[in-house]
């Protein structure tokens, strides 16, 4: 199984979920957008994974419509999408969705109500966002929590707003990279939450596992009902 991972920021990686793709055999390459250039052409993909990023869908910059039509692209391939954060918000931006800006950014370990804890576990995931989704008519959505929607399917996709990708180290990038600024405007201590992190790894890892599962058995079911 061959997985491309597109991340948005040089800082990033696709962390737990990578390493849970890789448990279960995948080659995992990645790809920066828009650093690396246009996204590669979709040839042997067997999944595709995109990751959090600064910018918002809504931004005017060519890259994200660029990303959403290959998002489309892979649908229409039948690749499988597994969207996190700001992947889950160019999925639902790419099929007819809305992306709005949220009064108050959502950022920490939040637990999240689930329609299916086998295919979305409530949790704690960490959460560091300030748009959230509205997803289109055809979305099935398989999680929510005050903030907004938290999971939701599409067809043979799965898209996340939390960040089961992230470990201590991933996460203090994030915050010497600036931000420790947005935790801190939001009521949070850099340190603690960095420390809170480290202590949730070994859950978070296995929460990860669980979701990349759940992932491809999404994709599976959808080849098995379109035969």
């Amino acid at each position: 199984m061959r997985v491309l991972a597109v991340k948005h920021h040089g800082v990033d990686s696709a962390g737990f979920i990578g390493a849970a793709f890789e448990a279960l055999g995948a080659e995992v390459a990645m790809h920066l957008l828009p650093d690396d250039g246009p996204l590669p052409a979709l040839d042997d993909v067997d999944h595709v994974l995109v990751l959090g990023a600064e910018s918002s869908v809504n931004d005017p910059d060519p890259w994200i419509a660029q990303e959403q039509a290959w998002l489309r692209a892979a649908d229409e391939a039948g690749i499988p999408v597994l969207g996190i954060c700001f992947g889950a918000q160019a999925l639902c931006a790419a099929f007819g969705g809305r992306v709005e800006v949220m009064a108050r950014k959502e950022i920490g370990w939040r637990l999240v109500d689930s329609w299916d804890h086998e295919l979305v576990p409530v949790g704690p995931w960490l959460e560091f966002h300030g748009d959230r989704c509205r997803p289109p008519k055809a979305a099935e959505v398989l999680a929510r929590n005050d903030a907004g929607v938290q999971a939701f399917r599409l067809g043979r996709h799965l898209a996340v707003q939390f960040h089961p990708e992230v470990d201590g180290p991933l996460l203090k990038r994030w915050l010497d990279a600036g931000g420790d600024k947005d935790a801190e405007q939001v009521g949070l201590d850099p340190g603690q939450f960095l420390a809170q992190t480290i202590r949730e790894e070994s859950g978070a890892r296995a929460r990860a596992g669980r979701l990349v599962a759940a992932a491809l058995r999404l994709a599976a079911q959808q080849r098995v009902d379109q035969a």
